[in-house]
């Protein structure tokens, strides 16, 4: 299949406003492909390259050569490309990758382009969500739309279903199931502002687990053999030595864990998000996280290799010795947990019956340095995939007062409007003002249109994709926290923000400074 075919069905769905219309265009597509591209054409349907690390940064899209005037690419040549990419590894990589990525682009024409940058940067607006998907692989494979969800959920990897579904029909698809050693989609918690607002969701009596900012981590044992896979279903066994020791020192032969591994500093309280990701944390003495002791095999795996703690803290068991657990009760499968695996590797858990015992829990919780509770229903099976209302988070929301530096047109139903926000910081020295990030998130279409005027208003430059404007217009912003990154000018960026509000009530040169900011990453600063 031509990629310039698909580059149009990309903006052919942005444009359209009905479901219907969209999955018959996706489907349509679907069917166009070789059994070969299906795994790398459904994903860039769904916005999503197949290799889920490529090398390719914010930095390395800018200048890239002029598009071609004939299309030239096939699918299976993007796909082809896009590896080749992300294989470099070593010395001169970085200029080797740039050589390689200079080369399909100008190899692309002018849509392709667009739709490689939406890709490469993961930023692919075009309102072809998995829920649509999903139905256009059951429209363009003639199945049933719930065979191909059911093993969506199971299998967690949309690619592998749309390849079962358009290769070997219904039969392939009920071929899924939960298979020790291949991971599925994670059960998914809805936020709430508050515990009461939890229990609403969930009732009572109800189970309110710690929450820990580690990594989502689900285990597979059969035997010896052990696999670690993260949240988006990649696999990192091999960096996680102490998780795959915890889990081999278990009783069971084999099990499916659901869990976090979270890296401690020396006193045993958890470090922040981003130096558990890269295993910055220091080595941890036998101690607790939140009332848990460190397990001793997680420490002595971590003297073995060298490496820093990771502990793994478990709150599900979804297979035990051959049976799965998914479709029971949560009280059935958390008694299954805690007769399989050792306290000092369980997430602490309460059960309360009312939003004072709730609320007690919550505040223990921030004070041993957590990140927040889940609030659960006791009595709800594990809905792999989706997010309920049977798991229910909530944590303290940061806000900051930041500075809009430029704005990105919207696509699919916000197309037209001005939508995803360029936030800064100011800098108390410079006057100037450090990106943090960005957001198109909690905007209404009130508030949608209103910006687009404002804007528009406020414009020094505008091109085809971003808007520049003059820094005066302060927004709310709130956030789950500050991570290093390397994208930005200030090493530092925003953890799921979204828009509160628009202050009319103040000036730019009343936002709040990066110095702020630096004060909430460092853990000396609330919100």
């Amino acid at each position: 299949m031509r990629f310039l075919d698909l580059a149009a069905t990309s903006a052919a769905v942005a444009a359209t406003s009905g479901r219907r219309a969209k999955v018959e265009l996706l489907a349509a597509a679907l069917r166009s492909l070789v059994p070969s591209e299906v795994p790398a054409g459904a994903g860039y349907l769904a916005g999503e390259l197949r290799q889920r690390q490529t090398g390719v940064g914010w930095a390395g899209l800018r200048d890239l050569p002029p598009p071609a005037t004939e299309p030239t690419l096939s699918v299976a040549a993007v796909d082809a490309a896009v590896e080749e990419i992300a294989a470099v590894r070593g010395p001169g990589s970085q200029a080797r990758r740039r050589e390689l990525l200079r080369a399909l682009f100008a190899a692309a024409t002018a849509e392709e382009q667009r739709l490689l940058v939406g890709l490469f940067r993961g930023e692919l607006r075009q309102g072809a969500q998995a829920g649509l998907l999903a139905d256009a692989v059951a429209r363009a494979a003639d199945v049933p739309v719930a065979a191909v969800r059911r093993a969506l959920l199971l299998a967690g990897d949309l690619r592998a279903v749309a390849v079962a579904a358009l290769t070997g029909g219904a039969a392939a698809l009920a071929g899924f199931g939960l298979r020790v050693g291949r991971p599925l989609a994670p059960m998914l918690a809805q936020s709430a502002p508050t515990v009461d607002a939890a229990l609403e969701a969930t009732g009572v009596p109800a189970v309110v687990d710690v929450k820990l900012d580690g990594i989502r981590i689900q285990v597979h044992r059969s035997g010896d053999d052990i696999a670690v896979f993260t949240r988006s279903l990649d696999e990192i066994t091999t960096r996680v030595p102490e998780v795959v020791a915890a889990v081999r020192a278990l009783p069971a032969r084999e099990l499916v864990l659901d869990g976090e591994a979270l890296g401690l500093d020396a006193a045993g309280r958890p470090l922040p998000f981003q130096q558990t990701s890269s295993r910055a944390a220091r080595r941890a003495t036998p101690s607790t996280t939140g009332g848990t002791p460190v397990a001793p095999a997680v420490l002595a795996a971590a003297r073995t290799t060298g490496d820093a703690v990771l502990t793994p803290y478990f709150f599900d068991l979804l297979h035990l010795d051959g049976a799965d657990l998914i479709h029971r009760p949560g009280r059935e499968r958390w008694a299954a947990l805690a007769g399989t695996v050792d306290e000092s590797l369980l997430v602490g858990r309460m059960e309360v019956d009312d939003a004072e015992q709730a609320g007690a829990a919550f505040a223990a919780a921030l004070d041993a340095g957590q990140e927040g509770v889940v609030v659960k229903a006791p009595d709800a099976p594990y809905d792999a995939g989706r997010r309920g209302a049977a798991w229910v988070k909530v944590k303290p929301r940061h806000t900051l007062d930041l500075v809009v530096l430029a704005v990105e047109w919207g696509g699919g139903r916000r197309e037209g409007w001005l939508s995803n926000l360029h936030l800064g910081a100011r800098d108390p020295r410079t006057g100037n003002f450090v990106m943090l990030g960005k957001t198109f998130k909690g905007l209404t279409d009130e508030l949608l249109r209103w910006q687009t005027e404002r804007f528009l208003a406020l414009a020094v430059e505008r091109g085809d994709w971003v808007v520049r404007v003059r820094p005066e217009q302060v927004v709310e912003i709130a956030f789950d926290g500050v991570q290093t990154s390397s994208r930005y000018p200030g090493g530092l960026a925003l953890r799921f923000a979204r828009v509160v509000r628009y202050r009319e009530d103040k000036t730019a040169a009343e936002a709040d400074t990066i110095d702020m900011v630096r004060a909430i990453h460092a853990g000396r600063a609330g919100g």
